[in-house]
C-alpha cells in the first residue's frame, strides 16, 4: 500500500488560498501570489526533496484547472523538472462536475471519493496531494492521508481558505523530521497521520508541579 502525502503552503494564521499568483483564486481574495516574496533557495530545495518519488497527483478541479493551464507548457524553462514530472504522471481529478481532462494522463474519480482515494492508495507509491484544499478537508474528515508535508511562512493575512477549516477532526499526528527554518522565516513541518484521538490532562495535578506553592 503506498502513501497519501498533502503538500501545502500556508501563512502563520493557517491560510492556504491562493499562495502561487494573483490570478490562481481571485474570487474574494486580495492576497493572491502572497508566498512569492517569501521564497527563498532553502525553502525551494526542501520542495524539490519532498517530491522526489512521487508517481501520482491527486487534485481538487480547481488545482487541476491552475495546474492543467500551466505545467504542460513549462517544460524546459525554470521549473522544467517539476513540468517533466507533473506531465508525466498520472492525475487523479475530484471533482462533481464535467472537467476538461486534455492534460496528458488525467482521470476523474468516481462519486465515491473515500473509496477511490483508497484504490489510489494501493495503486501507487507515492500520491502527492497539492493544495486543493477543499479537497483536502475530505481526506482530513476520513482521515485519508498518511503524510502531511506543512511549510508555515512568517505572515498573517487573516481572511481566506485555511488548511484545517471544516474537515478537521480530532487525530494525532507524529512529527517526522525535525522542523527546519528557511533564511526568510519559513517553516517546515513533516508529520504523519497517527493512531487515536487526542488526549486531556490537567496542568494543575500536583505531580506536575504547576500552581502549588
Amino acid at each position: 500500500m503506498g502513501l497519501i502525502e498533502i503538500e501545502l503552503f500556508a501563512t502563520l494564521d493557517l491560510v492556504g488560498q491562493a499562495p502561487g499568483g494573483p490570478d490562481e483564486d481571485p474570487v474574494g481574495f486580495p492576497f493572491g501570489g502572497w508566498q512569492a516574496p517569501l521564497l527563498d533557495e532553502v525553502a525551494g530545495a526542501q520542495v524539490d526533496a519532498a517530491y522526489e518519488g512521487t508517481d501520482a497527483l491527486l487534485l481538487g478541479r480547481r488545482t487541476y484547472d491552475v495546474f492543467a493551464a500551466y505545467w504542460p507548457h513549462q517544460e524546459g524553462g525554470a521549473d522544467g523538472e517539476f513540468a517533466t514530472l507533473f506531465n508525466s504522471v498520472p492525475k487523479y481529478v475530484a471533482s462533481r462536475g464535467t472537467p476538461d481532462l486534455s492534460w496528458a494522463g488525467s482521470t476523474q474519480l468516481g462519486p465515491d471519493l473515500a473509496d477511490a482515494v483508497r484504490e489510489i492508495r494501493d495503486r501507487h507509491e507515492h500520491v502527492k496531494v497539492v493544495g486543493s484544499l477543499n479537497l483536502v478537508q475530505t481526506l482530513l474528515r476520513e482521515r485519508l492521508f498518511d503524510r502531511l508535508d506543512l511549510w508555515v511562512h512568517p505572515i498573517v493575512l487573516g481572511v481566506g481558505k485555511k488548511v484545517f477549516d471544516e474537515g478537521a477532526v480530532p487525530a494525532n499526528v507524529t512529527l517526522l523530521a525535525p522542523p527546519a527554518a528557511s533564511p526568510k522565516g519559513t517553516v517546515y513541518l513533516r508529520y504523519g497521520l497517527a493512531d487515536g484521538i487526542p488526549a486531556t490532562g490537567d496542568m494543575s495535578a500536583p505531580d506536575r508541579g504547576i500552581g502549588s506553592d
